[in-house]
C-alpha cells in the first residue's frame, strides 16, 4: 500500500479522533446502565477496561497521528479490542460485546481486508476463549454470532472505505485533468490576446446580448466613436458624404445580429482628418437552438480609398481631355472619306486611322462610364420611366446584326412579348449592347447566340446565352471586376477594355437589379439580367 499523502494523513486523524470520542462515548452509557442494573461481576476489571477506553480516546486527541507510522496507528483500535473484551469478561450479560463494532468499523476502514481479517480473529479469540473459560449459561445464544456479525460490519467499512477511495481517486484525476484544461485554455487565451493585440486590424466578439466581450488594440484604435474632446465622430457611407445615423452604423447593425461584408465607412467628416475602414460581421457558428453571437473585423483602408479615388479622378480627367480631339479627329476622317476623288490607297489607310480613332473613343466612352458609376452604383442619375423591355431589347439585336453576319454567329431571338418595367432606357439599352457584343465578339464563327426575355409579377429578366468558349472557375470571381480580362481573351486578338462588364453590373445594380452569369470552361454562357419592375425606393 502507498504511504498516505499529507491530506490523507489529516483525514486519517479526524476518523481516529471521531471514531474514539463515538466509543467512549458508548462506552460510558454502557458502563452507567451495567452498574446501575447491577450487571457488573468484577469491578476492578470493569473499571480498568473503562479507563483504557478513555485513555485512548485522551491519546486519539493529544497524540501527532499524522506523523506516527502506520502500524502504530492500529495499535489502537487493538488496544480497544482488548478493553472491551476486559469489560465484557467483568460484566458478561451487559451485552457490552457490541461496543466491538467502533473498533471493527474504524479498522476496515482504515486497513481494507488485513484489517476485517485481523479485528475478525481478535474478536473470534477472545470470544473463544470466554466461552472456553466461563460458564456456558452466563452467556446468551447471540455471543457465537457475534464475532461474525463484528466481520460483516468490518467488511461493509471496508468495501465502502474502498468505493470511497476508488471514487477520490477517480475525482482527483478528473479534478487534475480538468486544471490542465483550463491551464491550457488560458495560455491559449493569452496567445490569442496577444496575437490579436499584435495585428493591425481591429478584431471584437459580440455576445449573443449584443456586449463587446473580446477586443483588441486594433479595434479600440480604428472605431474610437468620440473624438479628442469626447465628441461623437460622425460616420459616412462609402462615397465620403452620405452621412449615417448612430443605429445603422455597421456597429450598431452587427450589434443586433446583421451580417455584412466588407462594408466600406468614412469615420469623420469631409475636410477632416477621417479616415475609410473596411467592416465585416459574420455569425459564430453554433447548435441550431443556441445564440452564439459574432465577430467584427475592422480594417485600416484609408489610403486604399484615396488611391483608388485619385485614380479614377486621373482617369476621368484624361478621358475628358481625350474625348474632344478624337471627336474632333473622327469628324475630319469623315468628311476626309466622304471626298469622291481620293484614291484607294489613300482612302484605306483614312479607314484605319478612322477605325482605330472610333475604337479609341469607345475606350474613352467606357472608361468615363466607368468614373461616373463608381462607387457601387454611387453618382449615377437615372431618368425611370416606363418602359418596353423586349423593344429595347429587339432594337439592340437590329443594332448587333450586320456586326453578327459579318462574324458569321447567328442570333436566335423569337418573339419578345411585351414586358414593362420602370427603368433608364438609354442605361439598359448600354447593358443589353455590351451583353450582345461580347457574345458576338467572342463567339466562334459559325456559333449562335439566344436572346429571351421574361418577365414576372416583380422583374423582368432578360437573357443572354451562346456556345462560345466560356469561363473557367479560377475566373469567373473577377468577371465583373473593373479591367479584367481572361487569359484566353489577352492572349487572343480580340479587342477590350475589361470595362464592359463592370460598367453594366452598376447600371443594374443602380436600377436595383443583379446581373450574374452561369458558365463554363468549354460550355458557352448564360448572362441573367434582372430588373424590378417598380422603381427602388431610395432612402
Amino acid at each position: 500500500m502507498a504511504p498516505p499523502t499529507p491530506s490523507e494523513r489529516f483525514g486519517l486523524r479526524r476518523s481516529i479522533v471521531a471514531s474514539q470520542t463515538l466509543l467512549a462515548a458508548a462506552t460510558l452509557l454502557g458502563a452507567v446502565v451495567s452498574i446501575m442494573v447491577g450487571q457488573v461481576v468484577h469491578a476492578s476489571l470493569f473499571f480498568a477496561g473503562t479507563a483504557l477506553v478513555f485513555a485512548g480516546a485522551i491519546a486519539a486527541v493529544l497524540l501527532p497521528w499524522q506523523k506516527m507510522p502506520r502500524w502504530v496507528i492500529g495499535v489502537l483500535p487493538i488496544l480497544d479490542v482488548v478493553a472491551i473484551a476486559v469489560m465484557r469478561e467483568s460484566a458478561p450479560l451487559a451485552g457490552l460485546g457490541l461496543l466491538w463494532t467502533f473498533p471493527a468499523i474504524w479498522i476496515g476502514t482504515v486497513f481494507g481486508l488485513r484489517g476485517v481479517i485481523a479485528v475478525s480473529l481478535t474478536v473470534s479469540a477472545v470470544v473463544v476463549h470466554q466461552l472456553a473459560t466461563d460458564d456456558l449459561q452466563r452467556f446468551a445464544s447471540s455471543t457465537l454470532v457475534l464475532p461474525f456479525t463484528v466481520a460483516a460490519l468490518a467488511s461493509m467499512a471496508a468495501l465502502t472505505a474502498r468505493r470511497g477511495r476508488a471514487q477520490r481517486v477517480l475525482l482527483e484525476k478528473q479534478s487534475a485533468e480538468l486544471r490542465r484544461a483550463l491551464d491550457r485554455a488560458r495560455r491559449q487565451e493569452d496567445l490569442v490576446t496577444e496575437v490579436l493585440d499584435a495585428v493591425d486590424f481591429g478584431v471584437t466578439r459580440i455576445t449573443p446580448a449584443g456586449e463587446f466581450s473580446v477586443t483588441n488594440t486594433a479595434h479600440g484604435l480604428l472605431l474610437n466613436s468620440t473624438d479628442a474632446f469626447g465628441r461623437e465622430i460622425a460616420v459616412f457611407a462609402a462615397d465620403g458624404s452620405t452621412a449615417i445615423a448612430p443605429d445603422a452604423t455597421p456597429l450598431a447593425r452587427a450589434r443586433s445580429g446583421e451580417t455584412f461584408e466588407a462594408e466600406v465607412v468614412w469615420y469623420g467628416s469631409p475636410g477632416e482628418d477621417r479616415r475609410a475602414l473596411s467592416i465585416t460581421s459574420r455569425r459564430l457558428p453554433g447548435s441550431d437552438s443556441e445564440e452564439t453571437g459574432g465577430v467584427v473585423v475592422s480594417r485600416d483602408v484609408t489610403v486604399e480609398e484615396q488611391a483608388r479615388r485619385a485614380r479614377e479622378d486621373l482617369v476621368s480627367s484624361v478621358s475628358h481631355e481625350l474625348r474632344t480631339p478624337l471627336t474632333s479627329i473622327i469628324g475630319y476622317l469623315e468628311l476626309a472619306l466622304d471626298n469622291d476623288s481620293l484614291d484607294g490607297g489613300t482612302r484605306d489607310r483614312l479607314e484605319v486611322a478612322e477605325r482605330n480613332a472610333s475604337r479609341l473613343l469607345e475606350l474613352v466612352a467606357d472608361i468615363l462610364a466607368v468614373s461616373s458609376t463608381s462607387r457601387e452604383g454611387f453618382g449615377v442619375e437615372l431618368d425611370l420611366r416606363p418602359t418596353d423591355v423586349s423593344a429595347i431589347v429587339r432594337s439592340a439585336i437590329e443594332s448587333i446584326a450586320p456586326r453578327a453576319q459579318d462574324h458569321g454567329i447567328r442570333i436566335e431571338a423569337g418573339d419578345l412579348a411585351p414586358a414593362r418595367a420602370f427603368i433608364d432606357g438609354r442605361r439598359v439599352r448600354q447593358v443589353i449592347d455590351n451583353l450582345l457584343s461580347n457574345a458576338v465578339k467572342y463567339n466562334p464563327r459559325g456559333g449562335s447566340v439566344a436572346v429571351s426575355v421574361n418577365d414576372d409579377p416583380h422583374s423582368v429578366t432578360v437573357t443572354v446565352t451562346d456556345d462560345g468558349p466560356g469561363i473557367s472557375a479560377s475566373e469567373q470571381p473577377r468577371l465583373f471586376e473593373r479591367f479584367f480580362r481572361g487569359d484566353a481573351v489577352r492572349m487572343s486578338s480580340t479587342h477590350g477594355s475589361g470595362l464592359g462588364l463592370a460598367i453594366s453590373r452598376d447600371l443594374v445594380r443602380a436600377h436595383g437589379g443583379e446581373i450574374t452569369v452561369v458558365t463554363a470552361a468549354g460550355e458557352g454562357a448564360t448572362f441573367t439580367v434582372r430588373l424590378p419592375r417598380e422603381p427602388r425606393e431610395t432612402p
